[in-house]
């Protein structure tokens, strides 16, 4: 099969599920709109696969053109993808989690009124996606960066009913489309530097370039605005814990494998641009951890179940970029694919609950859901070993290699990450404690409803529970897989700073250690969270009651959105409104002058139509003259 229809057909069939189901949403269906919509997504998967076992790590990208796009001048960009390690990495990693997603959503939407249109934007989605990972340029990958937020801000707030909802998707749609805008201008920046967005001609004139080259500070920092956007960091991160507003399979969808990585993916994708420009990276390195550390202890105190994941999600997205600011592109990557399985898992596992207690999301309104929910409460458990960095579970190697790294390159920056490693697996063991053990604290009613879910939404947790579990082979310690696969993608980075990617100089004793302190400051953080919440069976205070000052103001998140509110919003909103009303007023006053002044005019006007003949001859000789005067003066 010709790598250009290959290529075409990965995104060309979550597209046709968009079209048939987005258009025929009211008359396919819903058993069928589901199966359309998963089947999709699954022919995607099974083609990346396919494409997968025909590329071997030492292969050259393959470029495949579908037309020529556009061409101005000496400028030209082709509509065209890039099948190489990295894009094939996201496109098993979105795919494959992706068409899990759909599955669990024909159990979990069954009964909304608007099921078929849902599964149309869950395919949309995916499409957008795909363009983003498999485009050969930047503009490209524009197209797809921008149909993600577009596709977003419609899962977001698919229950249109509720104000605070469509509030959220707005939020998002307005903070993406600041990063966007940073984002955009790195690209005009790539044309009037390299006169190409092609990645392949980019990287390959960026090597000769010096290194802390300021052109290339310029673009990074401007691309990396737009990475602060999706990928949801300082300040830019606010967007994000809102987004829950969404259905569940829509925050596992934002949240785990596609739209928050996106930066990620840019950053990597870009890594010769990134490499030449030290200062960059030391910039996203402080604001990674800042990010990092913020959310974690936002994490700590909320008692929405969704909410805690949400702000895990931006903590371990500050994770990967910190991996990525000591030059661990390989470790970044390791742990977008391994937080793809278990923050799935999480997402949907929370799903699960949801779903067993009526759309209750409050943790202090669950308890002892572990008999009821057995397969929900296993995998669950699975997920939060995996996301707390214990070992051997997935997370426990990605999130270690990236302090390996951290630690070689700033000792600081590597006592902030384990801190926030600990942080991690307190709030995550304190929301399973919370929620599967201790006595049931809901209503009789609730406590009626109890049901573990269907197949359709157990399937997938145990799939991604297995995941989850053993995903940390794809690299082991001592040149894994992984680092072999995607050597190829980091060959101008070697070639402009090799000291970046020298053999590691911490002995293995020095690497067995970090390993040991990681492990046991994630073991502690358990243990802790045991003491206070299975042994002391402490529940978390009501809403009202009262919180000592530095508990209330992590409890409110820092005051962070109250701050944007009063700083931005507000002061934005009362200059509008002033420029509305002086706007109004200048320009109702101007066609009200107009007409008043035409009006009068007439009125005057209307007087010289006497009706008397000899006025009338007179009128024509003035004029006569006055013309010859002016033809005569004009002359002169």
């Amino acid at each position: 099969m010709k790598i250009e229809l290959l290529s075409a057909l990965i995104p060309l069939f979550p597209l046709l599920g968009f079209l048939i189901n987005g258009l025929g949403f009211r008359r396919v269906p819903k058993g069928l709109a589901g199966v359309l919509a998963t089947a999709a997504v699954l022919a995607s998967f099974l083609l990346s696969i396919y494409l997968f076992s025909s590329f071997s790590g030492d292969s050259q990208p393959l470029v495949a053109t579908l037309f020529d796009w556009i061409s101005v001048g000496d400028l030209h960009i082709n509509f065209s993808f890039q099948i190489d390690q990295l894009s094939l990495l996201m496109l098993l990693v979105v795919t494959g989690v992706g068409s899990l997603i759909h599955l669990y959503s024909i159990g979990y939407m069954s009964h909304d009124e608007g099921f078929g249109k849902f599964m149309a934007f869950l395919n949309l989605f995916i499409f957008f996606m795909l363009l983003l990972v498999m485009g050969s340029n930047y503009v490209i990958m524009f197209i797809g960066w921008e149909g993600v937020g577009l596709c977003s801000y419609l899962l977001i707030g698919f229950w249109n009913k509720n104000i605070s909802y469509n509030n959220a998707a707005r939020k998002a749609f307005v903070m993406n489309r600041i990063g966007d805008l940073g984002f955009l201008l790195g690209i005009f920046m790539l044309i009037n530097t390299f006169g190409t967005v092609e990645y392949l001609d980019v990287f390959k004139q960026a090597t000769s370039l010096e290194m802390n080259d300021s052109t290339v500070l310029i673009i990074t920092l401007l691309l990396f605005v737009g990475a602060m956007g999706k990928s949801a960091q300082i300040p830019l991160y606010t967007w994000l814990p809102d987004a829950m507003a969404g259905p569940t399979p829509v925050s596992a969808l934002i949240h785990a494998a596609t739209m928050v990585t996106a930066g990620i993916y840019m950053v990597v994708r870009s890594n010769v641009l990134y490499t030449l420009s030290p200062l960059t990276l030391e910039i996203i390195g402080g604001i990674a951890i800042a990010t990092a550390l913020l959310a974690a202890s936002i994490g700590l105190l909320q008692n929405d179940i969704k909410k805690v994941l949400a702000y895990s999600t931006v903590s371990q997205l500050g994770y990967m970029f910190l991996g990525l600011s000591a030059t661990a592109y390989t470790a970044g990557m390791f742990h977008v694919i391994t937080h793809a399985f278990f923050k799935a898992l999480l997402f949907l596992g929370a799903g699960s609950v949801i779903h067993a207690m009526s759309d209750e999301q409050d943790i202090r309104k669950m308890g002892g859901l572990r008999k009821a929910l057995p397969i929900t409460f296993v995998t669950f458990l699975v997920g939060t070993i995996a996301i707390s960095g214990l070992p051997p579970f997935a997370g426990f190697f990605s999130k270690d290699e990236i302090l390996a790294h951290v630690f070689e390159h700033n000792k600081l920056l590597w006592a902030l990450g384990v801190l926030g490693s600990g942080l991690t697996s307190f709030y995550m063991f304190r929301l399973l404690f919370l929620t599967f053990f201790g006595e049931f604290r809901g209503t009789e009613e609730q406590r009626h409803h109890l049901h573990e879910s269907p197949i359709s939404m157990t399937l997938p947790l145990m799939v991604l529970a297995v995941l989850s579990a053993i995903g940390g082979g794809l690299n082991l310690p001592g040149n894994g897989w992984l680092s072999h696969f995607m050597a190829p993608i980091f060959e101008g980075s070697r070639l402009v700073n090799p000291e970046a990617f020298a053999e590691s100089t911490i002995e293995h004793s020095t690497e067995y250690a970090l390993m040991a302190v990681s492990a046991g400051v994630a073991l502690l953080a358990l243990v802790i969270a045991y003491v206070m919440y299975i042994s002391r069976q402490a529940v978390p205070a009501p809403e009202s009651a009262e919180r000592s000052l530095p508990e209330q103001v992590v409890y409110n998140k820092y005051y962070v959105d109250e701050l944007y509110e009063a700083i931005i919003i507000r002061p934005i909103r009362g200059l509008g409104d002033t420029l509305y009303s002086f706007g109004e007023g200048l320009v109702d006053g101007i066609v009200t002058g107009i007409g008043w002044l035409v009006q009068k005019t007439s009125a005057q006007l209307r007087l010289l139509q006497s009706g008397s003949i000899g006025f009338y001859v007179l009128a024509m000789v003035v004029s006569i003259v006055a013309i010859f005067a002016l033809r005569f003066f004009i002359r002169l």
